[in-house]
């Protein structure tokens, strides 16, 4: 249900690739400036860089739609207490509503790959263990941040309206999930800040694995990390819903 409303918006669905397709031209120009005609700034080749951004752009439009969770407006129309009394419980209902909406992306993905790779840059995994690596990573990627819009949507429990929070969280996820400037090029500081905290799970593990710049031991490390987040969040949502529906029965009552 929650797929075949995703694609009833069409202009606002479709106008979000083409701001995808803007970004991804904007990242292009902007490492092609900050390289100024040198092969290589760190080690890392301006090809890697374009090709990182093409990349992470591309994912994060399905990692990350542009609608997190359906919560609050289930909560502001008064619906919760008919989805309690369906067989599966509400997070999962929720979370499943997330993955139909999330994956309406991949027809307009494909669609756009190759005006994507024409406007930036792509290229093949690093090696054979990276290509098997990239779709459980981004698989671990997706889960990642479902859970953390599970998380977001139940505080409309307590807020009502989550909006504010929303902008706020996108922009900080965007920028620590390594989708615009990824870790390596961090200052240590922020690059620690980033390493505990869930959302480089989102972006920068599925696309640092692809090209190479996790390597061996490191993919199943990284690949760890996206595991050990995804029981955090799934049992911190759990916790978070047991005082939630609290609410909702006081309320009803």
């Amino acid at each position: 249900m929650e797929f075949r409303s995703a694609l009833t918006y069409r202009t606002s669905y479709l106008s979000s690739f083409v701001m995808m397709l803007l970004q991804i031209w904007l990242l292009t120009v902007v490492w092609k400036a900050f390289y100024d005609g040198r092969e290589e700034v760190d080690g890392l080749g301006l090809a890697t860089m374009t090709a990182y951004a093409t990349l992470t752009t591309l994912q994060y439009q399905l990692v990350s739609p542009w609608r997190s969770s359906p919560i609050d407006q289930r909560v502001r129309e008064g619906k919760v207490a008919v989805d309690l009394l369906r067989p599966v419980g509400f997070p999962g209902q929720m979370l499943a509503g997330q993955l139909g909406w999330a994956s309406a992306a991949v027809p307009v993905l494909v669609v756009a790959l190759p005006f994507a790779l024409l406007i930036g840059a792509g290229r093949a995994p690093a090696s054979v263990a990276a290509g098997f690596a990239y779709p459980v990573a981004l698989i671990g990627a997706l889960l990642v941040n479902q859970l953390l819009g599970l998380l977001l949507g139940m505080v409309s429990f307590w807020t009502l309206e989550v909006s504010g929070a929303l902008m706020a969280y996108r922009f900080v996820a965007q920028f620590f999930s390594g989708a615009l400037v990824p870790l390596w090029f961090m200052p240590g500081p922020v690059r620690a800040v980033a390493e505990w905290l869930p959302f480089q799970a989102t972006a920068y593990t599925p696309a640092a694995v692809y090209l190479g710049q996790v390597e061996g031991a490191g993919i199943a490390a990284a690949l760890g990390v996206q595991l050990l987040w995804a029981a955090a969040l799934g049992a911190l949502a759990a916790f978070v819903w047991s005082r939630a529906r609290r609410r909702v029965l006081s309320q009803g009552g």
